[in-house]
Formats: C-alpha cells, sequence, structure tokens
C-alpha cells in the first residue's frame, strides 16, 4: 500500500482541514477510506442498536494538487485507516501558513500519516515541520463495515433552517431536557419539541421546503404516500447528539436537509461544493 498527496492550494488546505476537524466533533475515532478518486470517513454505528452513524465523502481532486495511492491489491485499489480525527485536526491547524503539504503513509514505531509542511522563511533555507500521525491499517475483512450507507426509507424530507439558529435553539433547550422531538411534514413545516413533567417547549420553523428526491423518493412513493400533507412524521433524539452534530458543524454547507423515519431515525445531509456528509442519530423510545 502506498499513499503520497502534496496539497498546494491554501483554499484547499483550509477547506480539508475544516471537514476534518468537523469530523472531530462528531466522533473520536473513525475509518479514512482512501480509493482513487475520492476520500471517505466514515463511523458505522449500528443505527438499529442505538449508535450514530457517520458518511463524509470528498473528492480528492479538490484536496491535492498531486495524489498517487496503491490499495491493497489491484482489484481492492482502496486503503482504509483506522483514525483518531482530532490528532489529524490538529496536525492541520498548525501548518495552514506552510506553501507546500505532503500526506505520506508511512511505518515508524507504527503506521503514520505523515504530514510534511514547508513553512514560508525570510531566507533561503526552507523549514520543514513534519507531524506523525499514528493510524491502524483495518484489514480487508472489515471492509465490507465501511460502505456507503443505504439512504433510509423515510417518511419526510426537509430542508433544515439555519444551522446557527437551530443551534442556539438546541442549546437552550439542552438545560431543561435530555431528548429532544425532531418532527416535519409534507409542507416544509419543522418543529424541535421538549416535554418534561414540568415544562413543554416547541419551536416553530415554516416554509423550509422539501427537497424533490424524484419519481422514487420515499416520502412521494413510499411509507408516507398515504400521509396527508400537513401530518408530522416524528422521531425522538438524544439532545446532546444533535448538538454535537450543530456544534462541530464548520463545513458551511449550500444545502442541509433532514429525512426522517418515523420513530426511527433522523437522518441529516450536508452538502457543500464537493463536500457530502451524512449523519444518522438513531431515535429512543
Amino acid at each position: 500500500m502506498k499513499l503520497r498527496g502534496r496539497i498546494l492550494d491554501v483554499a484547499c488546505l483550509n477547506r480539508f482541514t475544516r471537514v476534518v476537524t468537523t469530523i472531530s466533533k462528531l466522533t473520536k475515532v473513525c475509518v479514512l477510506r482512501l480509493t482513487p478518486d475520492n476520500l471517505f470517513f466514515v463511523l458505522s454505528g449500528k443505527v438499529a442498536n442505538g449508535g450514530i452513524g457517520m458518511w463524509c465523502e470528498l473528492s480528492q481532486a479538490n484536496v491535492f494538487d498531486e495524489y498517487q495511492m496503491e490499495g491493497v491489491s489491484s482489484e481492492d485499489n482502496e486503503i482504509c485507516l483506522e483514525v483518531t480525527p482530532e490528532n489529524l485536526s490538529r496536525a492541520l491547524k498548525t501548518v495552514q501558513s506552510a506553501k507546500a503539504v505532503k500526506v505520506k503513509l508511512t511505518k515508524k514505531h507504527c503506521p503514520c500519516l505523515t504530514i510534511a509542511a514547508e513553512l514560508p522563511t525570510m531566507s533561503s533555507t526552507s523549514r520543514v515541520v513534519t507531524h506523525d500521525v499514528p493510524v491502524d491499517i483495518v484489514p480487508r475483512r472489515l471492509w465490507h463495515e465501511f460502505k456507503e450507507p443505504s439512504m433510509p426509507d423515510f417518511h419526510v424530507s426537509v430542508y433544515l433552517p439555519p444551522l446557527k439558529t437551530m443551534k442556539n435553539v438546541v442549546d437552550r433547550m439542552k438545560n431543561l431536557s435530555n431528548f429532544l422531538v425532531m418532527e416535519a411534514n409534507l409542507i416544509g413545516e419543522m418543529n424541535l419539541k421538549i416535554e418534561t413533567d414540568l415544562v413543554s417547549v416547541t419551536t416553530h420553523f415554516k416554509d423550509l421546503g422539501n427537497p424533490p428526491w424524484g419519481d422514487d423518493a420515499s416520502q412521494d412513493g413510499g411509507p408516507s404516500h398515504s400521509r396527508e400533507p400537513e401530518a408530522m412524521v416524528q422521531a425522538r433524539v438524544d439532545i446532546r447528539k444533535l448538538q454535537q452534530f450543530l456544534m462541530g458543524q464548520q463545513v458551511n454547507p449550500s444545502k442541509a436537509m433532514c429525512n426522517i423515519v418515523h420513530e426511527r431515525v433522523v437522518h441529516l445531509i450536508l452538502l457543500h461544493e464537493d463536500v457530502s456528509l451524512q449523519y444518522f442519530i438513531p431515535a429512543v423510545a
């Protein structure tokens, strides 16, 4: 296995750093899956068993100016690494002013992603800073766990309100309850609700719009087919998991969407240029 990448464009380095930093706020450990065309950050939590799931995809061409990789074999031309995103984020943050950044898969005391940055200097001599980020090689037999998750057969899909507004609402609600009900309908309305023995609070969002998923979309031809457009579909989730998603958000998406499978799962999607981030929060009873 080989991996060599070179980043010369400061904007690409900055965007990649923001993506990795966002991932680091969502999970302590994840799998970085490398293919000839794409990079994927994957957390394959079993949502049915109460675990969080995450899938982040970006094109290598929009990160690296030069990119070479050789997978485990010509048939399985991929590399899967278990990484601690916070360590990778910390290393990338320290090299934001670099003239060039090289990323290599190396073998030191353990497998590492080595980040070598050529920093600007006042003199003619170059100054290189190197970070070794330890990784674990994921064996081939486990790769099936890190494939793209299938789109849940959702009952409703709605665009999210501005994430900053949503975060402020959720931050306040967290002081009152550990759980939050997210509900939405087919006329672009979404409510965030908490209910306890002492208090009941609801925040209403209107005119959000519903994404056009096409003819085979679940909300048109699936479980919601017989549902009244105004009828709410809901899922009760751990408020900390939603807050974690909103707090760590540095992708600045051009589109943010929410799919809800009634009382089963909340599926959040952020899209920005070439980057897509999917986050699955299981419902709780």
